[in-house]
């Protein structure tokens, strides 16, 4: 918040309430924080100001005459306006806070509040638009064309970018560290489960870095030979060995002044990883068959899934070549622990799709979007783009069901790390529970997760902190702290 505080005459925010005391009185306190404020009177009229002018927080009241407050924001996801929205009402309901929730607002604030407090939900709203910034910066810039060669004759074929969705704070790191790594040369090692999207990460560093200009050559480890991998990493004399009737480039020698992108590299041969090595060390090689030397100009990017740890102590990866491989190390984090950015990717997925498909986005049911929340993906964000593209393929024109969804689910979708089982009943879901006693339990079984800290239960939830204290007010738990130790 003193980043934002320091600099709050960077931003500027539009306040709208038809009660021109409270408007003004909003205006006056973000005024007097140095924010550049503007205001209008009804949802209207603020949408004609959006269109013509660039704000980076809205301010709205729930109740208005005409486009009340929730329509409005409705409306500002609608039209994909680049804003973060604070809804102020006086008439505070959990039902009111979850929709807005739902449609893109930031954080659901009652009256009466305080200066300090409004400053502060501001300060929030405003580092929460800048990550969202540069997360569409760098995906504008990851998102185009690289040069990829994964083809049998080694010729380069066009692979389209993948934007990387997303606001966690998991998510906000990654991007940070694959901006401080894209600059350099250094060798780079990325580690994670599949279908985290470690391919994607490689090409953002590569699509990033002085070499942007070169190719960006790649090879799927573990679908060659060890003897084909040789070749096709180093390349072949003609008559090396059998089937070799015409010299061959390697992908080393392919992806000069540019970089290589190993995937998957615990599944290359031994005694393939001590020729590996001598190329990380000396940037040199002999092509099979050949004593002349090939030197090369070449970052390497390796993908793993697997614990490196483990294999070297099993015997299956070479030490020495794990330390020259992980100079920078990067761990990419499981969808579990961002599911915050479960619905955001839900809805990119959504909107792939119908364009994929020319037809209309097909849209989920609240029970769906909930399901999808509380399952644990195994699989990541893979498995849900499977899911979401599966449920618009089969789609007949009515929003999609939790009923739907749950057979394709593993375990249907009950042993997620926001599961019905670890909430407060037992591990027995009664066949008549609610909607709002499922949210209830599932809040109070993830603040127990985070051992009571308040706003990484809030980020794992995917909503704001003041909404989670809202609601355990509501539920009865925010007088009994104790109950949760280090609660904040």
């Amino acid at each position: 918040m003193n980043r934002i505080s320091n600099n709050a005459d960077r931003f500027r925010v539009l306040v709208v309430d038809d009660h021109a005391r409270a408007r003004d009185a909003v205006a006056d306190v973000l005024r007097q924080a140095q924010y550049h404020v503007a205001a209008c009177a009804s949802a209207s009229e603020a949408l004609v100001k959006l269109a013509g002018e660039k704000f980076d927080v809205v301010i709205t009241d729930l109740q208005m005459p005409g486009m009340n407050g929730l329509e409005f924001i409705c409306e500002i996801e609608r039209r994909r306006l680049d804003v973060q929205v604070l809804m102020i009402t006086a008439h505070a309901s959990v039902s009111s806070a979850v929709e807005a929730m739902r449609h893109g607002a930031f954080d659901y604030i009652e009256k009466p509040f305080d200066a300090v407090a409004l400053e502060r939900s501001v300060a929030q709203a405003c580092e929460a638009h800048i990550a969202r910034s540069s997360s569409a910066e760098l995906n504008r810039r990851t998102d185009n064309p690289v040069r990829i060669s994964t083809n049998a004759d080694g010729q380069d074929c066009p692979s389209y970018g993948l934007t990387m969705i997303g606001s966690s704070s998991a998510m906000r790191q990654l991007r940070e560290q694959i901006a401080q790594v894209a600059t350099t040369d250094e060798t780079v090692l990325i580690c994670g489960e599949s279908g985290t999207g470690k391919e994607l990460v490689a090409r953002a560093i590569h699509a990033l870095s002085r070499r942007k200009a070169g190719p960006l050559v790649s090879l799927n480890c573990p679908a060659l030979s060890a003897q084909l991998t040789e070749s096709e990493l180093f390349g072949h004399k003609r008559g090396a060995f059998t089937g070799a009737d015409a010299d061959r480039t390697g992908r080393f020698e392919a992806a000069d002044g540019g970089s290589i992108l190993l995937d998957e590299i615990t599944e290359i041969d031994l005694n393939l990883q001590a020729k590996l090595l001598r190329v990380l060390q000396e940037r040199s090689f002999e092509r099979v068959g050949a004593s002349e030397t090939v030197s090369v100009d070449v970052r390497v990017i390796a993908t793993t899934n697997r614990d490196l740890v483990s294999e070297i102590a099993t015997g299956r990866f070479r030490e020495d070549l794990y330390f020259r491989l992980a100079v920078v190390p990067i761990t990419l984090p499981p969808l579990r622990e961002r599911q915050g950015d479960v619905l955001v990717l839900t809805d990119h997925f959504l909107e792939q799709a119908a364009e994929r498909l020319n037809r209309k986005r097909v849209e989920l049911e609240t029970a769906a979007r909930e399901l999808l929340c509380s399952y644990s993906w195994p699989g990541n964000v893979r498995e849900l783009q499977n899911i979401v593209t599966r449920a618009c393929v089969l789609n007949q024109g009515l929003p999609v069901t939790a009923t739907e969804l749950r057979p394709w689910l593993r375990d249907g979708g009950i042993n997620g790390p926001c599961a019905i089982e670890e909430m407060d009943n037992g591990g027995e879901v009664p066949a008549n529970i609610t909607l709002d006693e499922m949210e209830r339990r599932l809040i109070v079984a993830t603040l127990k997760r985070c051992d009571g800290h308040r706003a990484q239960a809030a980020e794992k939830l995917g909503i704001g902190l003041r909404t989670l204290s809202g609601k355990l007010r509501d539920y009865g738990y925010a007088p009994r702290e104790k109950d949760f130790a280090n609660a904040d």
